[in-house]
């Protein structure tokens, strides 16, 4: 019940499943299905693998990273996503702590993976290309008997999904077969999505979100999928014109990078029934540009360990419900717990806590980090969130970018969405810093938009007639963009390490009006 692709090779065996928008190369659901159940069989019978052994991948999206999640799903196999932004030092300790029977790399990350001490110790060691190799052996056999059944159980992992550690270790999220269905469940029950559905995946196979926001529904419901190994944006606008996807998931970033792209008023993405949205909230004149274009905005919230979709904003409230992520899906169960761990009230600030079938049971090898995510029977999400009197959720913060400030709790995402809101600002980002009175003060980066110049001056007394005195930041640096993580997300580690040099930030500013060079 768990092999999803054998099931459509047998409804729909001739359907193009996946294509590689690159490349062109392309997979029917029988082949997938064929090069699957060839490799499962290979590595079992000939390599020894067994259910619950790692396999670490270290490639872009590409069609053998597919035909591994088939051939996982029918032999339990459990797959560890690496990310190739990374350093040798910190996937050494991925492959020290998952410690993969077998690792499976594009020749271009090999470099990469032989600078790490551990991976002299992994058994088994092969190439994308390789892999790809061996799979096409399976067209000499047009008919590949099925794998023999492997007793899989609802809770048994699928992916070891590492995460940023607040340790600064990363932890490896435990993804099982459980939470992969319950996770399409709730998404094909928020969305439109079943066998016609098509989309364009140009999230990394590192994050969930390049697995478990489309593709693994999509699969689990006989859809489409167009594999980009990178995000372009004119790129992925040819690709939203001649693919014709049905549903297409970005964050805000991405899509704001779409809509300025040449061609974009003139694109033919009518095919588009809507956009998925995630990592912070739209800004509504960018929805309204793509409203205005007949698409429309659904915006969502979700996490590795949980889902990952969890939240649903409708494109009917877009506007109304400004900044929010919606309301819980349909078998995600939420409480929100204030500082005293009982039930916040209506628009008060709490933690987000989430229980369901498609929550982690914890962390690989980690039991300290489970206990202190899943307590009493609830996953702390470490978000700060309201509602609001009809349901609606907002994201407040993140509880370890909350500041304290004279005593008083300043979330950073409230003092963004004021500075934001300024004409000249294109992107902001605020964090807290030492300072010798206050315990803590804000620091806001802000990125201005073409032609715009702004002073430290002007941006705080922008502040100063709409927040409170003691979340008006105590400076206000002008940079020429914001450090940002691989999910398009800002940096605020990044920020948080940014230099300085005779009290000023290093990189470019505005002061006075005058762009200075420090550092």
């Amino acid at each position: 019940m768990h092999d999803w692709v054998s099931k459509w090779a047998v409804y729909s065996p001739q359907k193009v499943a996946l294509k590689e928008a690159e490349t062109g190369r392309m997979l029917t659901y029988g082949e997938w299905n064929r090069f699957g159940n060839h490799l499962a069989e290979y590595l079992t019978r000939d390599r020894g693998l067994q259910k619950g052994d790692r396999i670490a991948v270290l490639a872009e999206s590409c069609l053998e990273y597919l035909i591994l999640f088939s051939a996982a799903q029918k032999s339990g196999f459990i797959l560890v996503p690496l990310n190739y932004r990374l350093c040798a030092s910190e996937l050494d300790f991925m492959l020290r702590d998952a410690a993969p029977r077998l690792v499976i790399a594009e020749d271009r990350f090999l470099p990469l993976l032989e600078a790490t001490p551990h991976y002299g110790d992994i058994p088994e060691k092969w190439t994308i290309p390789a892999l790809w190799e061996f799979c096409r052996a399976a067209d000499v056999r047009k008919e590949s008997a099925p794998f023999p059944p492997v007793q899989i159980e609802e809770n048994d992992p699928l992916f070891i999904l590492y995460t940023s550690g607040t340790t600064g270790f990363p932890k490896g999220a435990i993804y099982t077969h459980k939470m992969l269905f319950w996770n399409s469940i709730n998404t094909a029950m928020s969305l439109l999505v079943n066998t016609e559905s098509r989309t364009i995946n140009c999230m990394p196979p590192f994050h969930t979100g390049g697995w478990n926001v489309l593709i693994t529904p999509f699969l689990h419901h006989g859809g489409y999928t167009c594999l980009a190994k990178k995000f372009d944006a004119p790129a992925i606008l040819h690709l939203l014109e001649t693919e014709r996807p049905t549903i297409f998931m970005g964050v805000p970033t991405m899509l704001k990078m779409i809509a300025e792209a040449p061609g974009f008023a003139a694109a033919d993405v009518s095919g588009l029934h809507y956009l998925i949205v995630g990592g912070e909230p739209m800004p509504i004149p960018l929805i309204e540009k793509w409203h205005a274009k007949g698409v429309a905005v659904r915006q969502g919230y979700g996490m590795t360990e949980v889902g990952p979709n969890l939240t649903s904003l409708h494109q009917d409230d877009a506007i109304r419900k400004k900044g929010s992520i919606g309301r819980p899906n349909f078998y995600v169960s939420i409480r929100i717990a204030g500082e005293d761990g009982g039930a916040a009230a209506t628009g008060e600030t709490g933690e987000l806590l989430l229980q369901g079938p498609m929550v982690t049971p914890g962390y690989w090898r980690n039991p300290e980090a489970t206990a202190t995510s899943i307590r009493g029977g609830w996953f702390h999400s470490g978000d700060l969130v309201r509602q609001d009197e009809e349901g609606f959720l907002y994201v407040v913060d993140r509880i370890k970018n909350m500041y304290i400030s004279g005593g008083e709790n300043v979330y950073p995402a409230e003092v963004e969405r004021v500075i934001s809101a300024h004409e000249g600002v294109s992107e902001v980002a605020v964090i807290g810093v030492p300072d010798e009175k206050w315990g803590e003060a804000g620091k806001a980066f802000v990125v201005l938009k073409p032609g715009m110049v702004l002073t430290e001056g002007d941006i705080l007394d922008h502040c100063r007639g709409l927040m409170a005195r003691y979340k008006v930041p105590k400076t206000a640096v002008v940079v020429q963009a914001l450090p940002k993580t691989d999910s398009g997300k800002v940096d605020r580690k990044a920020l948080g390490r940014v230099g300085v040099v005779h009290g000023h930030t290093t990189g470019y500013f505005y002061k006075r009006g005058k762009k200075s060079p420090r550092g």
